[in-house]
């Protein structure tokens, strides 16, 4: 049987991410129709009708950086991470996804970054990617960066471009401020963020390059867009005060061991709430498909990890679980993630917005996923699957 053209969604406690209250939800077109406190009247031939009892609905979440083709490789080649799976990515309650490259821009390509992204809007979720990687001067696509943001309509800047670590190119300020250039202008040029997305390793250097290109340059301060800054308690000190000054700053769902020099992603985002820093500037990504590596001091990988996209969820739900107001914590996953990277029509529920929509359980659990106005997660389980994955009679033969 086709599925109806319309969904209604009864009974839903809104979070816009504004607390709304109850209210009733029209998609069609994969788009959010109308949000009425009274339901619309639609002829039922034409509308499917789903009641959640008065459950939270949120934006479906952002994860602006996620190794979609996989990450690592820093320990040979079998240590490369295998590909994220869409159902790792929707059991998580993520809607929209911009992958990214890391340390390995030998055997991993752009071209094959840009392929995955195409491969996820594919599947039904809204994808976006960076092109270049940890090294400068940057691999791409069409041979720059600028043609790359301007010409490839998934690539909406470059990253992770590595600072303040021993993994990186240690580029110079000039290569840091001309790549940081070529992304500000072809954003204006394409309309799309034309950010710079820049890793923060923990070496001693931190910020400062960051600093001294906000000091030395006209480049205006959203164009640099520096992540795991949660990984040091000094560093976070440092992305504060670089938010102050107009950067929007990513925390890492990254797990801390106890006793260790870091900030977990919840207690950083709690701490960002109380310290008066700009609310609107400070977002969250999972990492997922990320190697996670420990390194001994002679610079070889001690122990592994893998980033889970699972995280954010995660992470929402520890603040929640904390006492954190949720229409307070809820825009660092949703709307200031839509802002930073220029999504006009995600991170919000409005009437015309994209139909991303996640439901919460009374734990704070992922119980229903719809993008783009297709559930793709319900009762807490998947049911619809990447090509690869799932029951073998799911899969594409």
């Amino acid at each position: 049987m086709a599925s109806l053209p319309l969904t209604l969604l009864r009974n839903a406690r809104l979070f816009a991410p504004e607390p709304r209250g109850p209210c009733h939800v029209l998609v069609g077109g994969g788009r959010i129709l109308a949000v009425q406190v009274e339901p619309p009247a639609i002829d039922p031939s034409l509308c499917e009708v789903v009641d959640l009892g008065g459950a939270r609905v949120i934006p479906g979440l952002i994860d602006a950086h996620v190794h979609v083709t996989g990450g690592g490789g820093e320990s040979g080649p079998a240590s490369r991470v295998p590909e994220v799976a869409l159902t790792q990515l929707t059991r998580g309650g993520v809607t929209s996804v911009v992958g990214v490259l890391g340390t390995d821009c030998t055997t991993r390509s752009v071209a094959g970054l840009v392929a995955s992204t195409l491969a996820l809007r594919e599947l039904g979720l809204s994808a976006w990617c960076w092109t270049g990687g940890y090294q400068v001067p940057p691999v791409t696509l069409t041979g720059s960066v600028r043609s790359d943001i301007v010409f490839v309509d998934p690539i909406i800047g470059a990253g992770e471009v590595a600072i303040s670590d021993h993994r990186s190119s240690q580029p110079t300020l000039d290569e840091l401020a001309r790549l940081a250039a070529d992304c500000h202008v072809a954003g204006l040029m394409s309309g799309k963020a034309g950010v710079l997305h820049l890793h923060l390793g923990d070496g001693p250097r931190g910020l400062e390059p960051v600093r001294r290109l906000l000091g030395d340059t006209e480049l205006p301060a959203r164009v640099l867009y520096p992540t795991h800054v949660n990984r040091k308690r000094g560093l976070f000190a440092e992305a504060l005060e670089l938010a102050r000054r107009g950067s929007c700053i990513d925390v890492t769902a990254f797990p801390v061991a106890e006793g260790e020099d870091a900030l977990s992603a919840a207690d950083a985002i709690a701490a960002y709430c109380e310290s008066g820093a700009p609310h609107a500037r400070l977002t969250v990504s999972s990492d997922g498909g990320g190697c996670l590596p420990t390194f001994d001091a002679d610079g070889r990988v001690a122990a592994m990890d893998v980033g889970s996209p699972g995280a954010l969820a995660e992470t929402l739900a520890a603040l929640l679980e904390s006492g954190q107001a949720l229409e307070r914590v809820l825009p660092v996953f949703t709307a200031n993630v839509a802002d930073a990277l220029r999504l006009a029509r995600k991170g919000r529920i409005f009437v015309g917005s994209d139909a991303d929509l996640v439901v919460l359980d009374d734990s704070h659990r992922i119980r229903e996923v719809m993008a783009r106005g297709r559930f793709l997660v319900r009762s807490g389980e998947p049911i619809a699957f990447g090509t690869f994955e799932g029951p073998p009679a799911r899969r594409v033969r």
